[in-house]
């Protein structure tokens, strides 16, 4: 399969990579590079090519080796828009997901435009970021498995967005890897508590100190900050709640 990116091509070929995703929940991002610093992650960008940002500007990242022009990382925006179930409920199963690398056809930056519609399917299973909503008028090409659980969506030779298989276990801050256990049941529904509460009006209301919204965000900040298991996915839920409590309810 070949794909299009703003005039640049790349080749579905060789193996996907190994590292696993990063989900930073305070930042929304999902990262997966095998660099554990923001000294390492210069490095890592000065050596490679691809879609990358300069000053504020911050499209979606795919990284290539200059030599082999394999896929070598990538990381995506999640964005913050509300999102209407009805959308939700229209995501595509199909194709299913083929594993696989990318391999640039030339050494070439270009840039990767972040995805502005994100949705969710039941129990937070998934999590999907897209172009744009007119993406699921009409079926998808492909399902590139470029790492563990993180798929790029293609559709007439173009990514139109990608999505994360089972988030709960990649939840992690910064350059962290995540934790190798199997995330807790009750990860899994604060997570979706979470997701909850960045993808309804509900953060508005919290912005707006709203008496209610604020009670809510309590007690989600309480049942993060009381769970004896899974601390370390919990704390990257925290770690954005928390600055809420701090920012609008003290």
């Amino acid at each position: 399969m070949k794909i299009t990116v703003d005039g640049w091509t790349a080749t579905v070929a060789g193996d996907p990579l190994t590292v696993l995703p990063r989900f930073d929940f305070r930042e929304f991002h999902v990262r997966v590079a095998a660099y554990a610093s923001v000294q390492e992650r210069q490095r890592f960008l000065a050596d490679t090519f691809g879609s990358d940002g300069w000053l504020w500007d911050t499209p979606d990242e795919l990284r290539f080796d200059r030599v082999s022009r394999q896929l070598v990382g990538a990381e995506f925006q999640i964005p913050g828009m509300l999102v209407d179930p009805g959308d939700d409920a229209r995501l595509p199963s199909a194709p299913p997901v083929r594993a696989g690398g990318l391999r640039a056809d030339e050494v070439r930056d270009f840039r990767l435009e972040v995805t502005t519609e994100f949705l969710r399917d039941p129990e937070d299973t998934s999590l999907t970021c897209l172009r744009d909503l007119d993406v699921l008028d009409e079926p998808l090409e492909g399902r590139i498995g470029i790492a563990p659980d993180l798929a790029l969506l293609v559709q007439h030779g173009t990514i139109v967005g990608w999505s994360l298989t089972d988030p709960a276990r990649y939840l992690t801050t910064a350059f962290t890897a995540p934790d190798p256990a199997p995330p807790s049941p009750a990860v899994r529904r604060l997570l979706t508590e979470c997701l909850d509460l960045i993808t309804t009006p509900l953060l508005d209301a919290v912005r707006d100190r709203v008496p209610a919204a604020l009670d809510r965000l309590g007690e989600l900040d309480n049942a993060l900050r009381s769970l004896d298991e899974d601390r370390h996915r919990a704390d990257a839920l925290l770690a954005f709640v928390g600055e809420l409590m701090e920012d609008y309810a003290r």
